[in-house]
């Protein structure tokens, strides 16, 4: 009977101490904490890393004033055209002259007289560098030519001098001469240089080249 007695008073206490020991557990997690410090791992040395290149600023546009009267904002002015560079002169190799077409050279003049005393005429050749009478006058022809083909005009010229001498009286000296023309004689214009004298007239017909042909006056 005792026995069973204490057993019973055994778990009454048991059973009385389990809240007790519960709300101790719970004192104890309720209370604060003291800190403590956190242990850090070793940290390993880095190199220091490489500063990274400059980078250039990037220009800001510059604001246009906004116009006060509501006129749409002016348009930026183009850039000024560059100024065109002149060639350079490609040199080149001077043309060759062309060269002239020679005339052509004949060996007598033919010439027209006129004695104005009298009327008669005369048509005689004159060979070249070789004097020939008329009268009074000494015709000599220096040269007788024939325009070239790339000449303006055609033409036949003969550089002449004529001379006045006249003859000697029986048992006279010869008067002593002059000369009364020296030039070129034109073909196609007898009165562009004619000779100037108070008797006679005398003209270029033309150019050839046979002999000298004896010939008699003309009325």
């Amino acid at each position: 009977m005792s026995l069973k007695r204490r057993s019973l008073q055994g778990a009454a206490i048991l059973v009385a101490a389990i809240p007790f020991a519960v709300g101790a557990a719970w004192a104890l997690q309720a209370a604060p904490q003291q800190a403590r410090p956190v242990q850090q791992p070793p940290v390993a040395a880095t190199p220091p890393a490489a500063q990274p290149a400059p980078v250039a600023p990037t220009p800001k546009p510059v604001q246009q004033p906004a116009p006060s009267n509501g006129a749409p904002p002016p348009e930026p002015a183009p850039p000024p055209a560059a100024d065109p560079v002149p060639a350079k002169p490609v040199a080149t190799a001077p043309a060759k002259p062309v060269e002239p077409a020679k005339r052509g050279r004949y060996g007598v003049a033919i010439i027209q007289a006129l004695d104005k005393v009298t009327t008669e005429t005369m048509r005689f050749e004159v060979p070249v560098g070789q004097p020939i009478r008329y009268k009074t006058l000494v015709f000599t022809a220096r040269a007788c030519e024939v325009t070239a083909a790339d000449e303006l005009a055609p033409d036949q010229i003969a550089y002449l001098t004529i001379d006045t001498q006249p003859k000697a009286l029986p048992g006279r000296a010869a008067p002593a001469g002059r000369q009364v023309f020296k030039g070129w004689m034109y073909a196609s214009s007898p009165g562009l240089n004619p000779l100037e004298h108070p008797v006679y007239d005398a003209w270029l017909i033309a150019c050839k080249t046979s002999a000298p042909v004896a010939a008699g006056p003309s009325k």
